[in-house]
């Protein structure tokens, strides 16, 4: 893939990420608005978390890095890909089938390892409710992120993004329903949930069906292409669940101060949008690219490939991480502060997130250099970088517990993720020319970098000129959070163009045709 049509990639899925993450938005206000940080918000948050911890464990972050390398070294040597899909498709429902009876089973012991906390009051027994309608998510989500890897690496980047918008309007329209028609609203909310899973299956097994994958369910056959798979599969599957347990730990640190659980959630969905916008925009087209360039013996191009990711996610990630940072407080207040949400809600939640701003580079740089790994097949070094980022995550997250209480949690993760990254940048010093930044990002980076930060200073000056207008409810609060961060992306870029941070003629060549006009 060229340069240009790589970047191009990674526009589509970003804007189409994008979108979602607004569409995410408003569902989580609508929520904050409904359930504030009570008793029902914490325990469907924490419900919901199971599948998609799993679905991550299982999928995304294990199955699905195994499975593309393979994949598309088969679509490129046309060494039938079709039979391959098919056996992983039917192993993969196999074991899903299975985990899924019997998590459903043990949802009461789940909710425990996730919260013990909530032992012995309203959001445990609510949370085990919510849990058991909704854990059936994990088979459908699952298989959507391997129908979406075949998507993938035919190029059709824009239907397998499309599956996250599903999730939200479903989620939209379901609390839009329960407030007109008077139904329960954690009910609701938990049987979103498969709902939501069944129409992301269908739409993802729809769009491979046209590519000619029909996938069904069904006794897989033990090829050896399966079992290199498996064989693959195993060190990520166990660093998945090493990147799971850091996530268990925090929300166990959170489950012990009462509200805790969702100011973290609230906070988590903020600054996922821009590490969902870059991080996923490049994680899901840089690997099967790198994987292509690497059958092919083009070291040139797996290294511009790369360099072109790297440049990317800094240029976007730098100035958000320092946006979240700097104005926390009035994004949270303007956000989410009405209906049963408090002061209390905005302060905590405020914190949480700059917390989390801090490690959002990090999250974003290791969606780049992760695939330098998985590319070669090499999941292993991952998984042990991946166990010590998990001792300092947990370590950090239980022994600052007394001192900073449920923030522990939100800090130690960003802790943990730059630990990550300095052992994914070590790590990959003996693979060659071809996974080490080029000149142009090296004279890029530091233009970003200053960029970033007079953006910065010029966020925290405006922040406080318009501070009475952002903590006022009403039409008022919403202009004035618009100029804020208008302003400070205008900053940004302006001055960026100014000091060689970026090439505005590029941006503009990368850009679908009416974009441009």
């Amino acid at each position: 893939m060229k340069p240009i049509r790589l970047v191009k990639g990674f526009l589509t899925v970003g804007l189409w990420t994008f979108g979602s993450r607004l569409l995410g938005f408003v569902r989580d206000m609508m929520i904050a608005a409904y359930l504030g940080s009570g008793p029902v918000a914490e325990a469907f948050l924490v419900s919901f978390s199971l599948p998609n911890m799993f679905r991550r464990f299982f999928a995304e972050g294990a199955f699905n890095m195994a499975f593309v390398p393979i994949f598309a070294k088969k679509v490129e040597g046309q060494d039938d890909p079709q039979g391959f899909a098919e056996d992983a498709f039917k192993g993969l429902f196999a074991v899903l089938m299975v985990f899924t009876v019997i998590g459903t089973m043990a949802m009461p012991w789940l909710v425990w390892a996730m919260a013990s906390g909530f032992h012995g009051d309203e959001r445990f027994t609510l949370a085990v409710l919510y849990g058991r309608i909704g854990f059936s998510y994990i088979l459908f989500i699952s298989l959507v992120a391997l129908l979406s890897g075949i998507l993938n690496t035919f190029g059709k980047f824009t239907e397998a993004s499309l599956v996250p918008v599903l999730m939200n309007l479903v989620f939209i329209v379901a609390l839009w329903l329960a407030g007109r028609l008077g139904w329960d609203y954690g009910l609701t909310l938990a049987w979103a949930v498969p709902v939501t899973g069944v129409a992301q299956f269908l739409f993802t097994w729809v769009a491979a069906r046209q590519l000619g994958y029909r996938l069904w369910p069904g006794i897989p056959r033990m090829t050896p292409d399966l079992k290199r798979l498996l064989i693959i599969a195993g060190p990520a599957i166990l660093a998945g669940g090493v990147v799971q347990i850091n996530l268990l730990v925090g929300r166990q640190v959170a489950s012990f101060t009462e509200g805790a659980v969702a100011w973290l959630s609230y906070a988590d969905r903020l600054y996922q949008l821009p590490l969902g916008v870059v991080g996923i925009a490049i994680g899901t087209v840089l690997l099967p690219v790198l994987s292509r360039h690497l059958r092919a013996g083009d070291a040139a191009a797996s290294r511009e490939s790369f360099s072109r990711g790297a440049e990317f996610a800094l240029f976007l990630t730098l100035p958000a991480a320092v946006a979240l940072v700097v104005i926390a407080t009035p994004l949270i207040s303007v956000l989410y502060d009405r209906g049963a949400w408090t002061a209390k809600d905005t302060w905590a939640t405020a914190l949480a997130l700059a917390a989390y701003g801090v490690g959002l580079p990090a999250f974003v740089l290791q969606k780049v250099l992760q695939p330098l790994y998985y590319a070669r097949e090499d999941t292993r070094t991952p998984f042990r970088y991946a166990v010590v980022s998990m001792v300092v995550n947990a370590g950090f997250a239980v022994g600052m517990m007394p001192v900073m209480g449920f923030m522990a949690a939100a800090l130690a993760t960003s802790v943990s993720g730059w630990v990550m990254v300095a052992q994914l940048w070590w790590g990959a010093r003996g693979m060659g020319a071809e996974a080490r930044p080029d000149a142009r990002f090296w004279k890029r980076f530091p233009r970003i970098v200053l960029a970033s930060a007079a953006m910065g200073a010029a966020l925290w000056l405006m922040a406080g000129w318009l501070g009475p207008m952002l903590m006022r409810h009403g039409g008022a609060r919403w202009g004035a959070l618009g100029i804020l961060c208008g302003g400070g992306i205008a900053i940004y870029f302006v001055l960026g163009a100014l000091i060689g941070a970026y090439s505005p003629g590029e941006i503009r060549s990368r850009l679908p045709p009416r974009a441009k006009g």
